[in-house]
């Protein structure tokens, strides 16, 4: 029990809400249950065709990965529709068999329409991604249009298993989920915690000690996040009614975020005691009074990180409090009015949708002229490879990015998948079990590596490849080579096609940052409640995790002019920024200060420097030297006032100019 309790709590703390676990669970049990009923059926009833496996298995994954509506009918409406659409391109895929050119031309138009139907919303992302899995699956395999019922079977019980795991094998329950996150986020917590313990025993405050500990709350950040997210908050509830569970929970994760932050900067200026922190995480209150009163007078400064300890354990005690108050009834979201508009096709060269569509399209035509130089028969791969590299990506650099985590994963998979596929010799028993294990691990880390989740699929296909009795070196290889001709293909578009440049994706993401920003300062100049700024806050926090996010392409080989260090003082300064509004928004409502009137002249004047920041947008992450050395002063956050929160984000901005 000591050991299972010990892998939950580790569990917990590395995976908010068990969200990758259950993800790569779903994925995983829907491939093994499709395939065992496929083989069921193939030895018990009538023998099915190898692409009948492939199809499900590859639908199986888009099942799991693609399908994002909300609701459990819509959810079902979107597979029925991926299925038809799916296997009709598979029966196209097999008409055209006989006419290659066709057909690929045929491809490349398949591959532009699922492009652009993600403009359509989640079902349009859905299907699209069944129609280019489902073409490339026929065009590889090659089905004979007699063995289209069979692939037909194999796509519906795909669908069927991937819906029943989905909603009730392992059903998406927000009040479970919350619980999860939350636990999750206390585990975080006791994870900074010890790194501070570990540190503050050292003589000198290093700067990667100082890394370590905003890691770790930035680790928290991602935690508290997705907590927040099984909340309804101020977009579907305008004005949440102060006392709701619900809205209990939300101030508490504010406040719980907020405390740890204060914990680390003030540790900045003086660590607290190590006995101190030590009590804290083991949650003993007798000793943490003790030591406490051991302390005396700590000077005023270790008096500060001493009081933001407490104030953490006072939060999480709260925390912990409004949870056990909370019911599921609590977490039901109001019904959404939906309209019954259809968007309209208005071909421009000004929509991302249609530049996108047109960029992955001519990477797959490069792809595939290439791959077909190379190979008649695997081009495939490189053609996926080109399709997949602009997944989920905002600028050229992200794309240059994941070409590279694709290729380096591929590599490192085949050398692996060699060495594994050689010593189970095509071995059934050990190759099934061993390939579910890889599958599970594949999209158990696709969040937090790419490249990791490439690795796993090619040990996969490197097990199947020495069950069907084809695995050779020079095969292996030729899939590298497929792979980085895709790969490639995709990074040449992405810069030279419509390129996004990575300055013009910063551009958007400042200005989303300081929009935010100015409109949480002008919502308490108008004396907006307590709760509707926590609101603000948090999308603010939103939108520097974007903004992070657009920022991490800066620093590689190509940007030769930027210097990482440069670019992550900068981010300090936004994060500075984001946590100084934090405890603005906390603190305006408090009883000392009932409304923003009171800072009218302060709060303009903010106004106004955001207005500059966002002018410059960008610049700052790219004019060396420009950036302000960091403010050396007592921040006594125990004051309990939105004066010093308010100074703090005008003295970050100014930063940005000296």
């Amino acid at each position: 029990m000591a050991l299972r309790s010990r892998v939950r709590d580790w569990l917990l703390a590395n995976d908010p809400a068990f969200s990758r676990l259950r993800q790569a669970s779903r994925i995983t049990a829907t491939i093994v249950v499709s395939v065992l009923i496929l083989m069921a059926v193939h030895y018990l009833v009538v023998p099915m065709p190898p692409a009948a496996f492939g199809l499900a298995a590859s639908l199986s994954i888009e099942g799991g990965l693609a399908v994002r509506d909300r609701t459990v009918a819509g959810q079902r409406l979107t597979r029925i529709i991926a299925v038809i659409v799916g296997v009709s391109m598979v029966g196209l895929a097999s008409l055209l068999e006989n006419h290659r050119y066709v057909s690929d031309v045929v491809f490349l138009l398949i591959i532009f329409l699922a492009v652009y139907g993600r403009s359509f919303g989640p079902r349009g992302f859905a299907v699209g991604m069944f129609a280019f899995m489902s073409y490339f699956t026929g065009a590889y395999l090659r089905p004979t249009v007699d063995q289209l019922p069979a692939l037909f079977f194999g796509a519906a019980l795909s669908a069927t298993v991937a819906h029943l795991v989905r909603t009730r094998l392992l059903p998406d329950d927000r009040y479970r989920d919350l619980l999860r996150a939350a636990a999750s986020v206390q585990r975080r917590v006791d994870q900074m915690l010890v790194q501070l313990s570990e540190i503050a025993r050292k003589p000198v405050l290093s700067e990667v000690d100082r890394q370590r500990l905003r890691s770790a709350e930035e680790r928290l950040k991602e935690a508290v996040l997705m907590a927040e997210s099984f909340v309804p908050t101020e977009s579907r509830r305008p004005e949440p009614e102060p006392g709701l569970a619900s809205a209990d929970v939300v101030v508490d994760l504010f406040d719980l975020h907020l405390a740890a932050e204060s914990v680390i900067v003030l540790s900045f200026q003086a660590m607290p005691p190590p006995p101190l922190v030590e009590a804290m995480i083991a949650r003993d209150g007798e000793k943490i009074d003790a030591e406490i009163a051991r302390l005396g007078d700590a000077g005023p400064r270790r008096d500060e990180t001493v009081k933001a300890l407490l104030w953490l354990r006072n939060v999480r005690q709260r925390l912990a409090r409004s949870l056990a108050n909370l019911t599921p009834a609590d977490l039901d979201e109001p019904t959404a009015s939906t309209g019954n508009a259809v968007a309209r096709w208005k071909p421009s060269l000004d929509d991302p949708a249609l530049k996108s569509a047109i960029q992955i399209t001519l990477a797959a035509g490069i792809a595939m002229v290439f791959g077909l130089m190379l190979s008649r028969e695997r081009w495939f791969w490189a053609v996926l490879a080109a399709f997949l590299v602009f997944t989920n990506t905002r600028s050229r650099g992200d794309t240059a990015i994941k070409a590279l985590q694709r290729s380096a994963g591929t590599l490192f998979g085949i050398v692996v998948g060699i060495v594994a596929g050689t010593l189970v010799g095509g071995n059934i028993y050990l190759v099934l079990p061993l390939s579910a294990l890889c599958i599970f691990l594949a999209f158990y880390f696709l969040v937090v590596s790419y490249a990791t989740m490439t690795f796993f699929v090619s040990v996969v296909l490197s097990l199947l490849y020495s069950l069907m009795g084809v695995l050779t070196p020079q095969l292996l290889q030729l899939r590298l080579e497929e792979t980085l001709i895709g790969s490639i293909a995709g990074a040449a578009v992405a810069f030279f096609v419509f390129p996004t440049r990575t300055r013009t994706t910063l551009d958007a993401a400042v200005a989303a940052w300081c929009t935010e920003l100015a409109g949480l300062l002008q919502a308490a100049r108008d004396g907006a409640s307590g709760l509707v700024l926590i609101g603000r806050s948090q999308a603010l926090d939103r939108a520097y995790r974007d903004l992070a996010a657009a920022a991490k392409p800066l620093g590689l080989p190509w940007q030769l002019v930027t210097r990482p260090g440069h670019v992550r003082q900068t981010l300090a300064i936004f994060l500075a920024c984001t946590y100084w509004a934090r405890v603005f928004a906390r603190r305006i409502g408090s009883d000392a200060v009932e409304d923003g009137s009171d800072f009218a002249g302060e709060l303009d004047e903010s106004i106004a420097r955001v207005g500059y920041v966002r002018e410059k947008a960008s610049s700052y992450f790219y004019e060396v030297g420009r950036i302000g050395a960091p403010v050396d002063r007592h921040l006594p956050i125990s004051r309990d006032d939105a004066e010093l929160g308010l100074e703090m984000i005008g003295v970050s901005l100014n930063r940005l100019h000296l």
